[in-house]
């Protein structure tokens, strides 16, 4: 017969296994639960030499655009290319229904006819005033010789004279007749030769060589004057139109170096040179814009593609430098967590270029030999509990 424990006994046991239970939780919290220190690794901050590179992302853009429609409106009658095809400089893209406009030519060419023959009948009118003031002439010189020698009567002298006027004031107004015949000849000449031009303008040509990107109109669409129908592009004359941020964006200039990589190209990265930095940037999204050119003309990209851009910018001396996985922003300042007398605080830093290794300049705020935090396992603050390993997993 098994003889029970008294009860004081019993309660010491089981004060002391939980006891051990509270120990051996405690000890699981501190070293591997949520209170046990993070682990961190470590880099010592030190001079090297930088070479900046700056880091941008953009797409592939035609440098030159022609969007291509009539300068009148009316109704699209055919097409002759579509989305994809390469055209020639002169080739007729598409042919734009005239409506009226071959009536309006047929009444212009008409009234040009007209006003000719006007301007002709008004010559014929100024040839006829010209003989009749000339024989007017020839007779108020003779009445006025006749009058001297007494032959001739004043009263036949001033009819003479009045003849004369009458001749004078005829060739005036046929030669008014001339020339206003001859303005409405080039009026009309005019109003023909516009739209005769019009028509002409119906016909959309290629102005250079190059390949159809877009189609914006179909057979039977009626346009309106400058609206555009066909666009081209020149597929050898490509860029890239590029954004850089602009808290890192100084120095770049026109004709650096750019490494370009294509998302369709990861492995074979392209040689480019910065063309130009816009003088607008984004405002928005605090961005600096600059196109980037192709160093060749061969096997480039589709239009719209993404491209990554790394421009090389000038090189600078040797400075304090950290990797730019050590730099965080805490509370609106950009710094870095860092390891003084086995405390760890957070510093605020002045920071300069970058290299495309992932190195920053440090201007302000370490010194050399200064260690600091470069991964952690978890997210770090001011009452954090550390510990320093080699590597994470």
């Amino acid at each position: 017969m098994r003889l029970a424990l008294p009860q004081s006994r019993r309660a010491l046991l089981l004060v002391a296994v939980l006891a051990a239970l509270l120990l051996l939780l405690g000890y699981v919290a501190l070293r591997t639960g949520p209170l046990a220190p993070v682990k961190v690794t470590v880099a010592e901050v030190d001079e090297r030499a930088i070479t900046p590179a700056l880091f941008g992302i953009g797409t592939v853009e035609a440098r030159y655009t022609h969007r291509i429609g009539p300068t009148a409106p009316g109704r699209v009658a055919s097409l002759a290319v579509d989305v994809g095809d390469s055209v020639e400089a002169g080739q007729v893209l598409a042919v734009i229904d005239p409506i009226d406009l071959d009536e309006r030519i047929a009444a212009a060419s008409g009234s040009a006819g007209r006003s000719a023959a006007l301007e002709q009948a008004a010559a014929s009118q100024v040839a006829d005033a010209s003989a009749r003031l000339a024989l007017a002439r020839s007779e108020a010189a003779r009445s006025e010789e006749l009058f001297r020698d007494g032959w001739l009567t004043r009263a036949a002298l001033d009819q003479r004279r009045q003849a004369l006027a009458a001749a004078e004031a005829g060739l005036a107004a046929a030669e008014a007749n001339q020339a206003a015949a001859a303005q409405d000849r080039g009026r009309t000449g005019a109003e023909l030769a516009a739209l005769q031009e019009q028509k002409a303008n119906l016909r959309l040509i290629a102005p250079r060589a190059g390949l159809v990107v877009r189609r914006l109109a179909e057979p039977g669409t009626t346009v309106v004057a400058g609206q555009a129908i066909v666009e081209i592009v020149d597929p050898a004359e490509l860029w890239i139109n590029a954004r850089f941020d602009q808290t890192r964006a100084g120095g770049i200039t026109a004709g650096l170096p750019a490494r370009i990589v294509l998302r369709s190209r990861i492995d074979t990265p392209l040689r480019g040179v910065v063309l130009r930095v816009e003088p607008v940037a984004d405002a928005v999204t605090e961005e600096l814009l600059a196109k980037v050119t192709f160093d060749t003309s061969d096997g480039l990209p589709p239009i719209g593609e993404l491209a990554e851009v790394t421009v090389g910018l000038p090189a600078r001396g040797r400075t304090l430098a950290v990797p730019n996985a050590a730099v965080h922003r805490v509370g609106g300042e950009v710094g870095a967590w860092t390891l003084r007398n086995g405390d760890l605080e957070f510093v605020t830093l002045r920071l300069g270029a970058e290299d495309a290794d992932g190195w920053i300049q440090v201007l302000d705020g370490l010194a050399r030999g200064d260690q600091v935090i470069l991964h952690s396992a978890q997210p770090l603050t001011a009452s954090s509990r550390i510990t320093v390993v080699d590597q994470l997993p």
